[in-house]
């Protein structure tokens, strides 16, 4: 990688929703500034992904083109260095960035905001890393999709009633939004395979544990009841204050000692900071970098960080942290490039301060909740806002056209039930999927 150009370089780790609003707020900022600066995107993908489209992928509702946005398109007057960042030396101001493609390379830069985002984050429960799946990449959510229509196509040709049951049975650890959404997809997708093939949906089991005391915190507990309740009506077995003691390739041992045959488990508990802020020998709080209300690391007034890399302080609440939603990311984003362009003499700096404007979760067919605003809504009121509320916030307007025509075309055709073999068991690990080491 040549570095003969004397420009201002600013680097940008990460293409999530900090990074790639921070991106592009910046080019916007640098051109009215009239100043030659260099802006460099270093991600492991040529794409930005809509995170909470996710689920809706892994039920077999939405292509996964629709949810990831063209860096090329999006972000053209951004050099784009597709690799990931390996190790970045602070006091010389430079950052190695490796490809299975490359031998590793080292950039300069002037200002580094880090934006690496999150992976799941993993407790030591034998078994976990190698017979569960997260829901933080395209390919984990295919590859739920798939083993999902797998293990339902094997159930029917197999003889052994217990075999056939495990096969049948599907177990999500994670009862916030996340993991709420995607069982509740998954059972869709279940029911509607159930419903085509002739099989009686009693036949299908779906268990979401959390070890929580209600169902989806985030949206409070007027509406965690109305998410219990539709859930349950739907067949779908919840335990609270249990989880996992150990998962094997046909069954996993909940926390209090029962023992549930499956073949099919998604862990969806939560996320800590990317692996590479563990390299940097900064502060960390809750695996994630500390910073100040301007998202500066302290001690080091050319770097900054934001989105769920970052410990970013919620002035709203004193002596909390903003929660790693892409809502925060997003909006740290334009705090990040105002920042950052202020330490380089165009315009002022501004702390992080947000206005919280409620969640929306998507539940399947019919349902939502949503607390826009903290108005609760729930059914079809909520289900609106809420695809509403996702379709607007996808950054490209072709990506917008395609979920729109799919939300369209869902109303009057059935999820596709084909099993197309896309994604390998390895390709949708923890360690290649998110990058988690295996130790």
């Amino acid at each position: 990688m040549p570095e003969t150009s004397t420009r201002e370089r600013i680097v940008v780790v990460g293409s999530g929703f900090a990074g790639f609003t921070c991106a592009s707020e910046l080019c916007g900022r640098v051109a009215k500034s009239g100043r030659d600066i260099e802006i460099v995107l270093v991600t492991p993908q040529d794409y930005m992904l809509y995170t909470p489209l996710l689920p809706d992928v892994a039920g077999g509702l939405i292509d996964p083109r629709f949810v990831a946005i063209p860096l090329a398109d999006a972000l053209p007057k951004v050099r784009l260095v597709v690799a990931s960042a390996d190790s970045i030396d602070l006091a010389g101001r430079t950052i190695t960035v490796t490809s299975e493609h490359h031998a590793p390379r080292t950039l300069s830069w002037d200002r580094l905001v880090l934006t690496p985002g999150s992976v799941t984050r993993l407790f030591d429960v034998p078994g976990l890393r190698e017979h569960a799946r997260g829901l933080k990449t395209v390919a984990e959510a295919l590859y739920l999709r798939e083993q999902l229509l797998r293990q339902l196509e094997l159930a029917d040709q197999e003889e052994d009633e217990a075999v056939r049951r495990a096969r049948r049975t599907v177990v999500v650890v994670g009862a916030s939004y996340a993991g709420t959404e995607l069982i509740a997809q998954l059972r869709a997708l279940a029911d509607d395979y159930a419903r085509r093939r002739g099989l009686d949906r009693a036949d299908l089991r779906f268990l979401l544990l959390d070890t929580a005391k209600q169902v989806m915190p985030e949206v409070g507990a007027e509406l965690g009841e109305k998410v219990l309740h539709e859930l349950r009506g739907r067949g779908i077995e919840i335990r609270l204050e249990t989880s996992l003691r150990e998962l094997a390739a046909d069954r996993v041992v909940l926390t209090d000692g029962t023992e549930v045959p499956t073949h099919t488990v998604a862990w969806v508990t939560g996320v800590t900071g990317a692996p590479v802020l563990e390299t940097l020998d900064l502060p960390l709080e809750r695996g994630r970098l500390v910073v100040d209300a301007e998202l500066r690391v302290p001690g080091h007034p050319s770097v900054f960080a934001g989105g769920d890399a970052a410990a970013v302080p919620d002035l709203t609440k004193p002596g909390e942290i903003t929660p790693p939603t892409a809502q925060h990311a997003s909006r740290q984003g334009k705090t990040l490039a105002r920042n950052v362009a202020a330490s380089l003499g165009i315009g002022t700096f501004a702390p992080y301060r947000h206005r919280d404007l409620g969640l929306v979760v998507d539940l399947g067919p019919r349902f939502a909740v949503a607390n826009p605003l903290g108005i609760p809504l729930s059914g079809l009121l909520a289900k609106a806002v809420t695809r509403a509320y996702h379709t607007l916030a996808v950054p490209r307007g072709v990506n917008r056209w395609a979920i729109v025509m799919t939300y369209l075309t869902n109303t009057v055709t059935q999820r596709p039930l084909a099993l197309l073999g896309l994604v390998s068991p390895e390709e949708a690990s923890f360690a290649r999927a998110e990058g988690i080491s295996e130790r």
